[in-house]
Order: structure tokens, then sequence, then C-alpha cells
């Protein structure tokens, strides 16, 4: 199976996309860019915004709007209102004492918690690590020893959290109880040298879960029990994301990087898309549900 370009957005550092039912739009960040981006698939129309500080990933909240996890460790309120862009208060400020790390991705799950990873942004150490954000905004570190955290992903019954350290390309995943506690860390699926990177996931509603590969120029999807099942291809190397979108969540969108892309990829930087013939999982929202 192959994806199809819908946008040429031209993002430096596309990621973390994030379906949005009440906008029926697909959203994602240009990290390095400093960029909001929204694509419309009603109209086949692409959007962007400048951000003022860089946000590596944004979910919507049960009362409305956004959180965004900045570049420089805070999470704020975004507000689209039309096609007017404004950023909130802070909400909350993680690694005060790691002034070299930044945030890289974060999902929501079904109780309004965030799960947050940090990183070096220099990619050299293993500084980073996963956060659980609770509905009344207290953050309690849960694990370590990320040098680039990617994910999180949830399985459709809630009780599996996978998250990935990119540079080691191992996917690790955690046993996840009703109350947030995760326990039973595991190695699930480990990349090899000829896979490229594992990057952004997400799961589907049959359980499988779909890993981009960063310099791998694809989106492959495994079993509950890590076999590969099947794989997208793409016409770039550098593919950061995925999240299934459209109003039946039957849309496979994928978000790209033009950052250290090879010669002859001109499409590296775009949103693309396409039908695997399966469906996603409702997005989580952050806050009470």
């Amino acid at each position: 199976m192959d994806a199809h370009c819908v946008w040429e957005a031209g993002a430096r550092l596309g990621e973390g996309p994030v379906w949005s039912p009440s906008r029926n739009a697909l959203f994602a960040v240009d990290i390095h860019g400093s960029r909001l981006l929204r694509y419309s698939p009603a109209d086949d129309r692409g959007r962007d915004w400048p951000l003022e500080d860089a946000a590596c990933w944004l979910v919507e909240r049960a009362d409305g709007g956004f959180v965004a996890g900045l570049r420089s460790r805070r999470l704020v309120s975004l507000t689209l209102d039309g096609d007017r862009l404004s950023m909130g208060p802070e909400l909350l400020r993680l690694e005060e004492d790691v002034p070299g790390n930044r945030l890289n991705d974060a999902m929501a799950d079904a109780a309004g918690r965030l799960w947050v990873g940090s990183m070096d942004d220099a990619e050299q150490k293993a500084s980073g690590a996963l956060y659980r954000v609770g509905p009344d905004g207290r953050a309690e570190r849960v694990d370590e020893g990320y040098t680039v955290s990617n994910g999180p992903a949830l399985s459709p019954d809630g009780r599996t959290l996978y998250h990935t350290d990119s540079p080691s390309r191992t996917i690790f995943a955690f046993a996840l109880a009703g109350d947030g506690t995760l326990s039973g860390k595991r190695v699930h699926i480990r990349f090899g040298e000829e896979d490229g990177y594992p990057d952004g996931m997400t799961c589907d509603a049959e359980g499988h879960l779909w890993v981009a590969h960063w310099s791998g120029g694809r989106v492959s999807r495994f079993r509950p029990d890590g076999a590969l099942d099947r794989v997208v291809r793409l016409p770039v190397s550098n593919v950061t994301s995925c999240a299934f979108g459209g109003p039946g969540l039957d849309r496979l969108f994928i978000t790209t990087a033009a950052q250290d892309a090879p010669d002859g990829e001109p499409l590296a930087g775009g949103l693309f898309a396409c039908t695997p013939g399966v469906v996603g999982l409702a997005p989580g929202r952050f806050g009470a549900p």
C-alpha cells in the first residue's frame, strides 16, 4: 500500500498529528518551523499559523481549545477562534532542572490524563523521561532513560501503553492500570538498522500498532504480538508520525520532515494519507472526562 501527499506543507519537522472531531480537521505541528498546521479534508486545504514558541505536540482539551507542549518544556493553552490563533497562559512547566531537554510527543487517554515524553534536544544524552499529567495538572515522572522519546500510544482496551526510545530502535510496552500506574516494562519491538528508527505511532481499533519509520520511508502495522502485519510506503525518507482521522476515523494521516531529507525528495515535509481498511480510536482529550 502507498500513501499519497494531500498537502505540500513543507514542514521542516512535521510531528504530532491529531484529529479534531469538533473541527473536522487534522492538526499537527512543524517543530523546527515553529508553526501550527491544519488540514481540512472537506475542502482539501491546508492552513498554517506561526507560533511565538515552537510547539512539539498538541492535544484537545475537554473544556475546548488545545493544550500544547512547547520546546521550552512548558504546557500552555491554545485557542483557535475561527482563523485567529492565540496562546494562553502557562499551565505547567516540566524539567526546570534539565535546560538541555525539550518536550517531544504526547497523547491523552480516556481518563483525561496526558502522557508526555521529553528528550535531549541535542539527541546525545539519555536525559528524557515519560510523564503522566493528571486532569488536575499534577505531573509525575513514570519512566526515564530516553534519548529521544516517541509515541506514546494506547491499546483499545486502555491496558497497554507503548512508548519508544528512537535512537535505540526500541518500542517498549507497559501494563497500564486504571489509576494510571505503569508496570511490567518490556521490549515490544526492536527495529533493525535497515528499518530506520521508530518514531511516532498510534493504535487502531483492532489493537494493531502503526509506527512511522524515520529514515525508513514507511509506516508499518504490527500485530499485538509485535509481528509485522503490513507496510505503507511513502516517497520520502523521514516519516515522523501518524494518526487516524476523518469522520469515520478510517483515514491514516502521516507527517514527514524535510529536515535531513536526501536530495530528490520534493514532497519531504508534506502531509500524506491513505485508507488502510481499518479504523482508528477516538482521540483522547485532556481534562476531566
